[in-house]
């Protein structure tokens, strides 16, 4: 069974995460779901001793993002074929530090067996982890890793450093190796963002190829359209010579585009980062945009469906070495420190993007 919890938060948009589970309790009217049939009979992800009433639940940073849409999609997928019983899909519609703290609770009270979170702060989550932990709930951190003493294993798109360098690669060829850029980001506190912008910073500051490009500032639209918008809006204006922006987030990259696509700096400020191929194609097509990268979420979501089923069953424990199966996407290996790796980055541009619907 699939099932989808949805906070109430936008509609009180000063609420705390406490106060909407207390409203999601009260009123029915408050979300909304939908079920569908599991596959409880399956066999465990790496045909160990499969646990064949296993629940799983995914908090995203937030729900409502269409790059977290599509993880889920693939997340409850990769769940139903791993072989768990039930899937719950819980989370804030804002992404904020704290914000996922009372969905956790809600989960370790309910004696989820298998608990996959994207963090929007590393630590802030990990007291309400380590509770779960301790009731019996297996870990999965992704997309945005915890503080690894908080989970069992980290299910990453991919290589970190692999991410940054394809991005200053790309800000560079489009702006023709010199002048001013800025990185529109999503939340101050989020891992993979924070993690990823340390290493465009230090391939800026080593590599003799970017000896012209300097980075005048850094941005935050915590992954909202309107915000990131707004904050795309002011950096043009505090910044009349900027040549170029990165925003590696989806929700970033988009509303950057939208605003650039009217605007007088059309042609004349280069926009790369991380993008949806279907929310990207249109600015692609009008020349807003001229290059950018991402993964296939969808696999991020069935990869992490099938580490938590290998961790429920036993088959792994999130040591180096271990190894299961992720169905069709093949063997996976447990590296140093927890992190399992997806797969390479793509880059999209006017050639290829229309290969690709997601």
């Amino acid at each position: 069974m699939f099932t989808q919890r949805v906070s109430p938060t936008r509609r009180f948009g000063t609420l705390t995460a406490s106060l909407a589970i207390a409203a999601l309790a009260l009123t029915a009217c408050a979300g909304g779901g939908t079920t569908e049939p599991g596959a409880s009979g399956s066999a465990g992800a790496s045909g160990g001793a499969a646990k064949t009433d296993a629940t799983i639940t995914f908090i995203p940073k937030q729900l409502n993002n269409p790059y977290t849409d599509v993880v889920l999609g693939g997340g409850k997928e990769g769940a139903k074929a791993a072989g768990f019983a039930t899937t719950n899909v819980v989370g804030p519609l804002e992404a904020s530090a704290s914000s996922q703290v009372t969905f956790i609770n809600a989960e370790t009270q309910a004696g989820t067996n298998a608990i996959v979170i994207a963090a929007n702060d590393p630590d802030a989550v990990c007291s309400a982890l380590a509770e779960a932990r301790t009731a019996g709930a297996k870990i999965v951190a992704f997309d945005s890793d915890t503080n690894p003493d908080c989970r069992d294993v980290f299910i990453s798109q991919v290589v970190a450093k692999d991410v940054a360098l394809i991005q200053t690669k790309l800000i560079a060829q489009q702006i023709g190796g010199k002048g001013e850029i800025a990185i529109l980001s999503a939340t101050a506190n989020a891992t993979n963002q924070n993690e990823w912008i340390k290493f465009m910073e230090e391939d800026l500051a080593s590599n003799p190829e970017y000896k012209d490009i300097k980075l005048v500032a850094k941005v935050y639209g915590d992954d909202d359209d309107a915000k990131s918008f707004q904050e795309a809006q002011g950096l043009l204006q505090a910044h009349p010579n900027l040549k170029g922006i990165i925003s590696p987030t989806t929700v970033g990259i988009a509303a950057t585009a939208r605003y650039l696509s009217t605007s007088e700096y059309k042609g004349k400020v280069a926009l790369t980062g991380l993008g949806l191929p279907n929310e990207m194609r249109s600015f692609v097509k009008d020349g807003t945009v001229t290059e950018f990268a991402l993964w296939d979420p969808a696999q991020l979501g069935e990869v992490s469906a099938y580490a938590a089923k290998a961790l429920v069953d036993g088959t792994i424990t999130g040591k180096a070495g271990d190894k299961f199966t992720a169905g069709a996407l093949g063997e996976r290996t447990v590296e140093d420190g927890g992190l399992v790796i997806v797969g390479p980055p793509t880059v999209f541009n006017k050639e290829n993007i229309d290969k690709y619907d997601f």
